[in-house]
């Protein structure tokens, strides 16, 4: 009988280790320390002290505090135009740019003309599409960890973590800020592009490293504030996002818009924040992301037209939603 129940037991415990390794490799989560593992399970976060830092902001504490973020910026013209034109219309209240991408120098017009439009640098060390691909800032000798045998970044998360080295992923962060910074571009605050820089510790580190040497403020969704302990207390810089939202892959495209006003209608006191992903669907956009449905030329184009459509903006007056960006946290910080 007690054998019985210790091979029960182990069966219970293989079973359940194969599903989380499962888990992490299904969803590209490169967790490989089991205390971080443990923590993201448990889900050990923390928030911001939202009371202080709505005072701050000037609004109570009782408010819904919400930004709307639109990643990849410079990654093709029509990514360009959506984002701008919804910068300017504060239908988008902030947005990253992608500094190893094509068009990047069209953004650094914009934020010339328009200093005050929030803009942060998309940190960038992984290349996801099938065909279209970039490398580095920085030579490829002297980031050759961040690369895979073609000199492009690696497609996935793990890859990336499991070899890059923290030296040359320091230094390479480091270039994309100084570029926007020398092409003009009124930097606020970094993020990550597809989260890559949110899960090893000594990466996630390097990141708000980055943020503090360069007097910027740092994106922290709520699932990477597991890594804040004792022994590495949260920075000022690192702006926890106690919501945090994004349209999940293998939402079909005709359930995107209600996915969108239930964040609304269901959002609560606190600061949240929706990341989308602006392009149109048209000849470039089909090529870059060929083969792709998730954040493809078609989602893109929808994600476009939801976020500029009456019924989303009326949505967010009828739910008393107050829009803010970095820069207005900047206030916070300082």
């Amino acid at each position: 009988m007690i054998k019985k129940t210790i091979s029960l037991s182990m069966l219970i415990f293989v079973l359940l280790f194969m599903t989380l390794i499962s888990y992490f490799h299904y969803n590209q989560l490169p967790i490989y320390d089991w205390g971080l593992a443990y923590k993201f399970i448990k889900n050990s976060t923390q928030t911001e002290n939202f009371e202080i830092l709505s005072k701050n902001l000037g609004f109570s504490s009782d408010e819904k505090l919400l930004i709307i973020h639109a990643d990849d910026l410079g990654l093709s013209d029509s990514v360009n135009d959506t984002s701008m034109e919804s910068l300017l219309k504060n239908t988008v209240t902030s947005a990253s740019v992608i500094m190893n991408a094509e068009k990047v120098q069209e953004i650094a017009d914009f934020s010339k003309k328009y200093p005050k439009i929030d803009l942060g640098v998309h940190l960038t060390v992984t290349s996801e599409w099938k065909f279209h691909k970039w490398g580095g800032i920085l030579s490829n000798n002297d980031i050759s960890s961040l690369l895979n045998s073609k000199n492009n970044f690696y497609w996935n998360k793990r890859k990336f973590t499991k070899y890059s080295k923290i030296k040359e992923l320091h230094d390479e962060l480091q270039a994309q800020v100084d570029l926007a910074i020398s092409m003009g571009i009124n930097v606020s605050h970094i993020d990550s592009h597809e989260g890559a820089l949110f899960f090893d510790p000594d990466v996630f580190k390097t990141y708000l490293k980055i943020a503090e040497n360069n007097n910027l403020l740092a994106f922290v969704p709520v699932q990477a504030s597991v890594h804040f302990d004792e022994s590495f207390p949260k920075p000022k810089h690192a702006i926890i996002i106690d919501q945090f939202f994004m349209a999940e892959a293998g939402i079909k495209h005709e359930e995107m818009e209600e996915y969108y006003l239930d964040i609304l209608d269901n959002l609560e006191p606190g600061l949240s924040e929706i990341i989308v992903h602006f392009g149109l669907d048209n000849d470039k956009m089909k090529e870059i992301t060929v083969d792709k449905i998730d954040y493809g030329s078609k989602w893109r184009e929808m994600d476009y037209k939801i976020f500029n459509n009456e019924k989303f903006i009326n949505s967010i007056k009828k739910n008393n939603i107050k829009l803010i960006n970095y820069k207005d946290l900047e206030n916070h910080i300082r």
